[in-house]
């Protein structure tokens, strides 16, 4: 049987199987053996993979700048001139810092970037130097062959994604918005994987969405006093009341463009009719009940959420503080923020305040652009039996900082899975790993979709 990642010999702009083969598997396992934890707090060095990725830029024959907000905290840039000059440029983002792992908890130490029977181990193999590998494999493979994309593209690799991404996206956008002239559009991370939502159903779902974030501090003020007199004034139980009050609120559904598009892909697929979304009894829960395993890829992103988090009070078990906080994870769909805000202002009720301490927009892609089509398309060239689908994210990535520059972000970072690889366990799990033919399947659909998109 003909392996669709090695298409036939008549494809000549594919990327020989030697070259790019070998090096994404190199990046992939470098760029994980360089420790890059962002612990938070300005806790982390990425100036070592940014020297990494920036030498072997320069050595395709591109002019890579490292920027840094903070010492240490490096990003690099760099713009690949395109054949069509009246075309949109597009920006390829991925980020270098990764989140923390414990390695008494791992099966290989995280940062070995050991490459086991097909399979390369280690903290960022999926959250995202695989991505990082892959872009810069299929570059350094269009110098080989003098080949280049229709439109400019701009490559960044980003510092602090992890965090707040203020000495990463954020910084680059607010300071050296010049650098992404001409961008209209973005690819990035998490979506073009592989979800097997069932027996013969191979799904690619493709990020055009991302929740907003919204990170709160609850502020619960009262009556300080000792732990044996009546105190109805209590700050510990006001907070632990809005607390437990905003951890069972039942959020309303909220259905964006993009949800209603994946649902109805979804259901489609999944033998059913179209739904109605428009009906006033529309059962969207009843519908996820049908849709097996592919209910996972949008029941977060149905409504707005808010979980509690941290909890901190007090300083002796026989003495009332004063004052009690807490800290919630709040996310918002698209257009769903003042019913957040005014939801939480109910929620928290008397004697509780409540900030936000980081926050960032929702977004939106259309489905029915040319690029969501060429993403579709090149992935659909290497895995014949693909399905792509559209999701929305229930987190959030660096597109929210390029957004601000007017750039439109799809998540895709595409990997052909093997059953039973649970992809989304990967991030920030213990164990993360991924396959070596994954990362070759990636450099093929990357190499097509970036060069016609």
């Amino acid at each position: 049987m003909a392996d669709p990642t090695r298409p036939d010999r008549g494809h000549e702009q594919d990327p020989s199987d030697g070259p790019a083969f070998d090096e994404v598997v190199t990046f992939t396992s470098d760029l994980i053996r360089m420790d890059t934890t962002n612990r938070g707090g300005g806790d982390c060095r990425e100036r070592p993979a940014a020297e990494y990725v920036a030498e072997r830029l320069a050595d395709a024959g591109l002019a890579p700048l490292l920027l840094e907000r903070t010492p240490g905290r490096t990003n690099v840039v760099a713009r690949i001139e395109g054949t069509d000059p009246s075309a949109d440029a597009l920006l390829v983002h991925g980020h270098l810092d990764v989140v923390p792992a414990e390695p008494a908890d791992w099966t290989v130490h995280p940062f070995s970037g050991e490459v086991r029977d097909g399979v390369v181990w280690g903290r960022g193999a999926v959250d995202m130097k695989n991505m990082d590998a892959m872009v810069l494999a299929v570059v350094r493979d269009w110098a080989r062959r003098g080949v280049r994309p229709r439109r400019d593209i701009v490559l960044a690799y980003t510092a602090d994604e992890e965090a707040s991404a203020e000495d990463g996206a954020g910084f680059l956008a607010d300071r050296h918005a010049d650098l992404f002239e001409g961008c209209t559009e973005a690819v990035g991370e998490s979506g073009g994987y592989t979800f097997h939502a069932g027996p013969g159903m191979t799904l690619y779902p493709v990020a055009a969405g991302e929740r907003g974030t919204a990170w709160l501090k609850l502020t619960a003020r009262g009556r300080a006093g000792h732990g044996s007199k009546v105190n109805r004034e209590n700050a510990v139980s006001r907070l632990a009341a809005a607390v437990a009050r905003i951890g069972e609120h039942q959020w309303p559904v909220r259905l964006t463009p993009t949800v209603r598009a994946a649902l109805t892909e979804l259901a489609v697929l999944h033998g059913l009719d179209a739904p109605d979304l428009d009906r006033p009894d529309f059962d969207v829960d009843g519908l996820l009940g049908k849709l097996g395993p592919a209910a996972t890829l949008v029941e977060a992103t149905l409504r707005n959420s808010a979980n509690p988090t941290m909890l901190d009070a007090g300083y002796k078990v026989n003495v009332i503080p004063g004052t009690a906080t807490a800290h919630v994870d709040g996310r918002t769909v698209p257009g769903g923020d003042e019913e957040f805000a005014a939801t939480l202002d109910e929620l928290t009720g008397p004697g509780v305040d409540w900030e936000f301490v980081h926050r960032e927009v929702a977004l939106q892609a259309p489905v029915d652009s040319p690029t969501y089509a060429a993403l579709r398309a090149s992935v659909e060239r290497f895995d014949p039996d693909a399905r792509v689908v559209p999701f929305c994210m229930s987190g959030g990535t660096d597109a929210k900082q390029f957004s601000r520059l007017g750039i439109v972000g799809y998540g895709f970072a595409p990997m052909r899975l093997p059953v039973g690889y649970d992809y989304q366990a990967m991030f920030h799990g213990v164990d993360e790993r991924v396959p070596v033919d994954a990362l070759h399947f990636g450099v093929r659909v990357l190499d097509h979709c970036l060069r016609t998109a």
